[in-house]
Order: structure tokens, then C-alpha cells, then sequence
């Protein structure tokens, strides 16, 4: 009966084939990180692929090592008898070599049918953590490994990864400034604007099915919003001057946007149809780039009002504004972290940019980038991660880091200039 239940269980896709409450603890001896195992994926049929079998262990690989909760490293396969469901694991050679977890794989490619399993394993404690099985077209093998690790980083943290979301930025690979997409880790690279003018300033809804950009594509800087799953653009604010740093609000209710209808750049909001512009700030400064707090009822933004670009946050009708960056001369591009604790932003420095995190009482003010010129942080919607745009020594290019500022790592596999990262929601 046993056999039986476990099978029906297999069909589901993705199955969950034992799930532990909470999360795992699993502590190295002598307090050193982690390691982690990536056994390359063994075949259970004729069908094998030894490419497939190698990009999957260096997807898991690289998400694992930038989460920084393990250092992973992929190793050949060890003997495996019955096949991965029924074949027992033998620890003792993971362990000498200084694993405290591993993660083992099977595929089975049949034409344009893939099916995957993947196991996490406590070697310390020889359990099985998690287990997922899925099941798709040969295309979808990088996201079955990102899924994975996704559920890896739920395992082990209470918290699932945001390896399988994607990150939206302006590139100048398809034409003048573009919008693209790709996946998080650059890859499956696709063009969402081919306009042939310059685009600015992405933003996801919060159902992560539509963007915000600001397109010069009718000569004026106005704001359009497109669907994922289509080509239209659509218009949303169009006023004389400046339409500029849409955000959505966490409900998908409202836009922030920067207008300058009025006379300079001021904060306004409008409905997700474009209607209803409501002013929100009145101040003869430059007044841009609004950001929602993750529960809607504060608004981050840039004001040079008091002489230099500074960053401030208002209540979300306009009222009770005051400055949180008190240093640096020259601070810009603001992103709320998901948690609500934190605010990325970007300051000059020398002429170039660095990126920084500052609570949001304006305390814990910190440097997170010491290398090149960056700009435009964008956190991952587990708060994790940030990426942001850098040049360091050649054309600008997508980075991710950890939200400490450690592991930086370039992202994309394009040419030419890419800026302006937005993340999606998972």
C-alpha cells in the first residue's frame, strides 16, 4: 500500500516527496560553512545526456553558491543501484570528503519530454530533507533546477528562494535603449520593446504579469504599460513634460510617477487605468523616483530641495515627508526592501556611484559596493538579494549580490549596455 500511495504521489507535478515542517538545521563542525554536494543527475533510461545532466548540477551549483548558506560544488556520480527512489544512499564517501549535504538527481529525456527528480540529503545526520519530481519539456530544465533550489532554500531557511523569478532591465543589444527580460541568473534573454527609442525605468505590477516603462518612442517622455503575454503598449500618462519612475503600489491599485505637468518634477500617484492624477508633493525642487513601502502606506522618493539630491519618505498621501540619507551629497534610485526594513539607493562618490543600504529610520547606513560605478538597486522579493547595473571596465552590465553586499556577480549573457534592474515577484 506503502508502494502504491508512492507512486500516485510521483504523478503530481512538481510532487513533494517528503516535506519536513519548518526548517532543517544542519551545523558543520567547527563552525565552517557548510558544504554542499551536486552529484551530476544520473539517467534512469537509454536516453542519456550528458550536457543536460551537466547544465542542470551548474544551475543548482550557482544558486547555491550565492545564496550563501552552503559553498556547493559539483561531483561526478557515485553508483547508484534501484535507481534514485529505491536506491539507499551511502554517506560515508560525501562525509570523508568533507560534505555536509548533498543533493542527488535523476532525468529521463524521451524525444521533447524530460522528467526530473531531485533529492536534498543531510549527510551529517543521513536523512533525506526534501524531495521534487518534475515533469515538462526538455526547455524547462534550467527551471526545474532553479525550482529546486528554491525548495532547497525553503528547507533550510523557513523562507523559498527566488531563483525561478526573473529580472526585467533597459539593454541596448535589440536597438537604442530597450526593454528586456531574462531569467534571474541572465539566462533565456528576450526582448519585451522593439520601439527603437529609448526606454527608461521598468517596473513590475505586483502580479509580476505586467511592466511599467517610460518610452520617448512619440518624441515626449510618457508612461506606458505592456502585459508580459503581449505586445501592446499602453499608454497611461501622457502629459506635457516629464512622465517618468512609474512604481506600482503593492495593491496594483495605484502608480507613483514623477510628473512635471505642473511646472518642475513632482511625486504624483494615478489608477492602474491612468485616471485620477493626484499630486502629492508641492515644493519648487526636482522631486522623482517614488517607491511604495512593501504595505503601501509610505512612499521613499528623491528631492533636491534641500540643494543636492537627497532621499526622503512621506506617508502615502503626501503628508509627514522627512529626509533619511543624511550623508553623501548626492543620493538617488531608492528601492524598499520586501521586509519594510531597509532602503537600497545609489550615491556619488569621486564621480562614480556606489550602492547602499540604510534602515529605514536612518540609522545603519551602509556601503555594499566598492568596485566600479553602480546604480538602480533592485531587491529580490525574498529580500535576499539586490541586483543593480555596474560598469567595471566595460559595457554596463546586470550584478547580483547578496544583501550584505557580498558574492557580486555579474548576470546576462547579452550584448551591449544593460541598466535599470527591476526583479519580478515570484
Amino acid at each position: 500500500m506503502r508502494l502504491l500511495l508512492t507512486l500516485m504521489l510521483m504523478l503530481v507535478l512538481p510532487t513533494a516527496l517528503h516535506a519536513q515542517p519548518g526548517y532543517i538545521e544542519v551545523t558543520a563542525p567547527g563552525n565552517r560553512q557548510l558544504k554542499l554536494a551536486v552529484e551530476l543527475p544520473h539517467a534512469n533510461n537509454a536516453g542519456a545526456n550528458t550536457t543536460a545532466a551537466r547544465e542542470m548540477a551548474d544551475v543548482i551549483a550557482f544558486d547555491m553558491n550565492l545564496s550563501g548558506l552552503a559553498t556547493a560544488e559539483v561531483r561526478e556520480p557515485l553508483p547508484l543501484a534501484g535507481g534514485l527512489m529505491f536506491g539507499a544512499t551511502d554517506f560515508a564517501p560525501w562525509l570523508a570528503a568533507g560534505f555536509d549535504l548533498l543533493i542527488r538527481g535523476e532525468y529521463a529525456i524521451t524525444g521533447d519530454n524530460l522528467t526530473v527528480e531531485f533529492r536534498l540529503y543531510d549527510a551529517l545526520n543521513n536523512k533525506m530533507m526534501t524531495a521534487k519530481r518534475y515533469l515538462g519539456k526538455n526547455k524547462d530544465l534550467r527551471r526545474f533546477a532553479h525550482s529546486f533550489c528554491d525548495e532547497v532554500l525553503l528547507q533550510m531557511t523557513g523562507e523559498r528562494g527566488p531563483f525561478t523569478t526573473h529580472i526585467a532591465f533597459i539593454s541596448t543589444q535589440y536597438g537604442n535603449k530597450e526593454v528586456a527580460i531574462m531569467d534571474w541568473d541572465g539566462h533565456n534573454l528576450l526582448p519585451l520593446t522593439r520601439n527603437g527609442s529609448i526606454n527608461l525605468n521598468p517596473d513590475f505590477s505586483p502580479d509580476g504579469r505586467e511592466i511599467l516603462f517610460t518610452s520617448y518612442k512619440r518624441g515626449n517622455p510618457d508612461l506606458y504599460k505592456r502585459a508580459l503575454s503581449s505586445t501592446a503598449e499602453i499608454p497611461l500618462s501622457r502629459h506635457k513634460g516629464l512622465n517618468i519612475t512609474g512604481a506600482w503600489a503593492p495593491d496594483g491599485t495605484k502608480i507613483a510617477l514623477a510628473l512635471s505637468k505642473d511646472g518642475n518634477a513632482e511625486i504624483y500617484t494615478i489608477a492602474r487605468d491612468g485616471s485620477n492624477p493626484v499630486r502629492l508633493t508641492v515644493n519648487p525642487a526636482i522631486e522623482v523616483s517614488p517607491v511604495w513601502s512593501p504595505d503601501g502606506k509610505r512612499i521613499a522618493f528623491v528631492s533636491d530641495r534641500l540643494g543636492k539630491p537627497q532621499i526622503f519618505v512621506m506617508d502615502a498621501n503626501g503628508g509627514n515627508v522627512r529626509r533619511l540619507t543624511t550623508a553623501g551629497g548626492y543620493n538617488v534610485n531608492p528601492r524598499w526592501s520586501p521586509k519594510g526594513d531597509r532602503i537600497a539607493y545609489a550615491r556619488m562618490q569621486g564621480g562614480t556611484f556606489h550602492i547602499y543600504a540604510i534602515n529605514v529610520d536612518g540609522s545603519g547606513d551602509t556601503q555594499l559596493t566598492t568596485t566600479g560605478s553602480n546604480e538602480n538597486p533592485a531587491w529580490s522579493p525574498d529580500g535576499r538579494f539586490i541586483a543593480f547595473s555596474s560598469k567595471r571596465g566595460g559595457p554596463d552590465g546586470i550584478y547580483v549580490m547578496r544583501a550584505d553586499g557580498s558574492g557580486q556577480v555579474r548576470v546576462g549573457q547579452g550584448k551591449g549596455n544593460a541598466s535599470q534592474p527591476a526583479w519580478s515577484p515570484r
